[in-house]
């Protein structure tokens, strides 16, 4: 057994005996640290944590306060890319996540930017990987299965289900939700609810999750409208852009100072104009 020096190990935290710990690590107030956990060097952990045991931590990495980790999870090891060799990058995740058995998530490259990233307040459930370069965050959800191939961006309130495989590079945009078993190619778009068989295609309107976060009836109505135009149309990408846009205008110029959905709109335009390598129809 090895603990951290004295001076990186608050008092209030509670160590099982068979934890080994790196003397260079940093611990908070009130974290638990169950048996048989391994945490690295360079590891800060912060306040309210708790490891219930048989977890493996390596650094660099830094761990915000209240975040809950189940066995058998890997934090911070190294990516699997063979372009690494080594490099320092990191690992940084934010406040209040909760990650289940056995979840990896691997540190960033130096050619993908440096670091991974989960932000605050996620649920990544069973057997879930989160690889080299990702950006979680706030307020997801990563069913059990799920994989993150690197340098996929998953905004905030996404949802992603059961057994989920996204390409790297991919995005999939805020209030979204995809369906368990789809394999996500291309960036799925924001507000949406996309399925996946033979083929990925868009579904339609996420409309459960959208009004569990308080999206107006009329909001809701001019989404499903827009992504009809992407979904079920015979328009280009372009012409489908243009009656958006124009939707967005008319909304813009009415109910001024209540929420009509022009702004979101607008997301949904930047989302797919920013798209390299093309969004889900």
């Amino acid at each position: 057994m090895s603990h951290p020096s004295k001076e990186w190990i608050h008092p209030t935290a509670v160590i099982h005996p068979g934890a080994i710990i790196h003397p260079g690590a940093k611990i908070g107030a009130e974290v638990k640290i169950g048996p048989h956990t391994v945490i690295g060097e360079d590891v800060e952990i912060g306040d309210g944590c708790e490891l219930k045991g048989q977890v493996y931590l390596e650094g660099p990495l830094k761990v915000g306060p209240a975040n809950t980790f189940f066995p058998h999870g890997t934090i911070g090891v190294i990516p699997q890319d063979k372009k690494f060799h080594g490099e320092r990058t990191e690992t940084v995740i934010g406040e209040g996540n909760t990650f289940r058995e056995c979840v990896t998530v691997h540190r960033g490259t130096e050619g993908g930017g440096g670091v991974t990233r989960v932000g605050d307040q996620n649920l990544v459930m069973a057997y879930s990987h989160i690889a080299h370069d990702c950006i979680v965050g706030d307020e997801t959800v990563l069913a059990n299965g799920v994989t993150l191939a690197g340098h996929v961006r998953i905004e905030d309130y996404a949802v992603i289900g059961a057994f989920t495989g996204v390409h790297q590079f991919c995005r999939v945009g805020r209030h979204s939700i995809v369906g368990g078993y789809s394999v996500i190619t291309k960036d799925v778009l924001p507000f949406s609810m996309t399925v996946s068989e033979r083929e990925t295609k868009l579904f339609g309107l996420n409309r459960v999750g959208l009004e569990r976060h308080g999206f107006s009836a009329e909001q809701r109505e001019k989404l499903r409208q827009a992504l009809r135009l992407l979904k079920g149309s015979k328009l280009s990408m372009t012409q489908a852009r243009e009656q958006i846009q124009a939707a967005a205008a008319e909304a813009d110029g009415s109910a001024i100072g209540s929420p009509t959905g022009s702004e979101e709109l607008q997301e949904l335009l930047r989302f797919i104009e920013s798209s390299e390598r093309g969004v889900i129809r």
